[in-house]
């Protein structure tokens, strides 16, 4: 054919190398903690690296130690609570906020599910956006949505000695940015006939437009309904045996909603 009119169809599994790599690393670390650390030191390791908002809280305020102690063991049975309290204990006399884990919990997962199903999820609307925005800039916008996650978590919940760890927050970010473009209509071209753009390639739309697409405006909504009634029962209803950390999705989302046309190629001056 003289010009291509149509355009070579990517493979499947066709990953952009950053996005492989983030998915090679989380698989990595998960099997790297369930084969070769202990028990006692994979826990040390989740308290490191993981967020306690109770942390946080207290390297801010320390006069409300004795509230999140008192927090740690309400509403359980009194040898959980017993449990629960010293933890609350261990992490307060440590004295140290490590600020580091707003961004090293997405590294971490509670299972061979979570990691696998925030792995499947990076994959799909992870490589629209690095394939936009190249390596460094999906890199940052990660980064960023993790740490808006973590902080609307421990906003949230200030008392909580709960590790929080998973790439969700992170993930929800790319989500939210592909929903940027990829419900972009194409342009009006008239009568003349013009090549399909990738989807990777399609306008940048600002939010109004997006609360004015049909299929936007319904990816968002749906979205955040189901994560807001997932998180709220998904442990009441025995889905799974912890709490999901909506908080932490629903920030990381809005993070990279809002940030990600200041890390766009498109910007003139981010070229």
């Amino acid at each position: 054919m003289g010009t291509q009119a149509f355009r070579r169809r990517e493979p499947v599994f066709n990953l952009p190398g950053v996005v492989a790599a983030a998915v090679l690393l989380l698989l990595a670390i998960h099997l790297l903690r369930t084969t070769l650390l202990s028990g006692e030191l994979d826990f040390d390791v989740l308290l490191d690296y993981a967020v306690v908002p109770a942390r946080w809280t207290a390297a801010w305020d320390p006069a409300r130690a004795a509230a999140i102690v008192q927090e740690a063991g309400a509403d359980l049975p009194a040898e959980d609570a017993a449990l629960r309290q010293a933890l609350a204990r261990y992490i307060l006399g440590e004295s140290a906020a490590k600020p580091w884990t707003a961004l090293s919990y997405a590294f971490l997962h509670g299972s061979w599910a979570h990691v696998l199903l925030n792995s499947v999820w990076l994959a799909a609307f992870g490589t629209p956006v690095a394939r936009r925005c190249g390596g460094l800039r999906f890199l940052v916008l990660g980064a960023l949505c993790a740490v808006g996650g973590a902080l609307a978590h421990a906003l949230l919940h200030p008392l909580s000695v709960a590790p929080m760890i998973g790439a969700s927050a992170a993930v929800s970010g790319w989500m939210a940015a592909a929903a940027r473009f990829v419900f972009s209509p194409e342009p009006e071209q008239g009568f003349r006939p013009v090549l399909p753009r990738e989807v990777h390639e399609r306008p940048l739309q600002g939010l109004g437009d997006l609360a004015r697409n049909r299929g936007a405006a319904m990816f968002l909504a749906i979205w955040f309904a189901t994560n807001l009634l997932f998180g709220l029962t998904a442990a009441p209803l025995g889905v799974t045996e912890s709490s999901i950390a909506w908080e932490a999705h629903i920030g990381g989302f809005a993070v990279g909603l809002v940030l990600f046309p200041w890390l766009d190629r498109a910007l003139p001056d981010l070229r």
